[in-house]
């Protein structure tokens, strides 16, 4: 199967398979508490649950973003204690167009785990395809995960790196940020709004199709970012968006576009504009 998207009937067909951990990721990052009542009501069955804030993100200081990265050896017991081990086939998926599951299929990348996969479609495309869901919680014999030595730590960039590479050539930022907050309108969730100077804009919606649920086709995709990239080297591409999460999606969607390489800016804006010395630009 894909290491990047997987089907509903592909799920549907595994259910009860040990060798595959579903993660519920469901999220809203004004509500911080929707996704663990949502999945209480119902999910897919043999789903587990993760919570951005308390399992995919680390602590906050206050300089370092809404969502850093957390401990990997944290979130490695936290993935044995739910059934994950090196051999698993990890899938994620939320009801929010993947902008969740993405940042766990982000995770698991750079803690050196490259079996895992998006639900294409998420939990609305479950439910289009009638499919049942299930309360309460699986009980799961726990497995053992570890951070591999050779996990690929290059997957991202700190602020330092994008400050000094600020009107280069050999960097490409691109922000998955509404058209809105990338101009530095109607920022409701940090302190400034505006973006990082020369960053360009791919809206993270802007990768699925007119009803926000499924993932565009790969050659429609590819189009799109390489009109977006005018031939810069996907290499140099450094995705970012308001906290490292949103930004997971188009780097996902570029890697479905035959695009891989690019590095993810973690901290992102919630970061970048907690120090008042670094520039911001505004407007079109």
């Amino acid at each position: 199967m894909s290491q990047l998207l997987v089907k509903t009937a592909e799920v549907a067909a595994h259910l009860g398979d040990p060798s595959w951990c579903i993660f519920d990721c469901r999220h809203d990052l004004k509500q911080t508490e929707y996704g663990p009542q949502a999945y209480a009501r119902g999910h897919i069955p043999g789903a587990q649950f993760l919570h951005l804030d308390r399992d995919l993100s680390g602590p906050t200081t206050g300089r370092n973003g809404r969502h850093p990265l957390p401990d990997p050896e944290v979130l490695a017991k936290k993935l044995s204690d739910c059934g994950v081990n090196f051999n698993a086939q990890v899938i994620a998926y939320d009801n929010e167009g993947g902008i969740f599951a993405s940042r766990l299929w982000w995770l698991m990348r750079w803690m050196g785990h490259t079996r895992v996969a998006v639900l294409d479609g998420g939990l609305a495309g479950w439910k289009r395809a009638k499919l049942m869901l299930e309360g309460g919680t699986p009980l799961i014999a726990p497995e053992q995960f570890a951070t591999r030595p050779d996990a690929v730590d290059d997957m991202q960039v700190g602020t330092d790196f994008v400050m000094a590479h600020l009107d280069t050539p050999d960097m490409t930022v691109v922000d998955a940020r509404s058209p809105e907050r990338f101009r530095g309108e109607n920022e409701t969730l940090d302190p400034v709004g505006g973006r990082i100077p020369g960053a360009i804009n791919r809206f993270y919606a802007d990768n699925l199709d007119d009803d926000g649920c499924f993932f565009k086709p790969a050659p429609q995709l590819r189009r799109e970012f390489e009109a977006l990239l005018v031939g810069r080297d996907p290499h140099q591409v450094v995705q970012q968006c308001g906290s490292g999460v949103t930004a997971c999606h188009n780097m996902l969607a570029m890697e479905l576009a035959g695009l891989a390489g690019s590095k993810l800016y973690v901290g992102s804006w919630s970061e970048w504009c907690s120090d008042p010395t670094r520039p911001v630009a505004t407007g079109n």
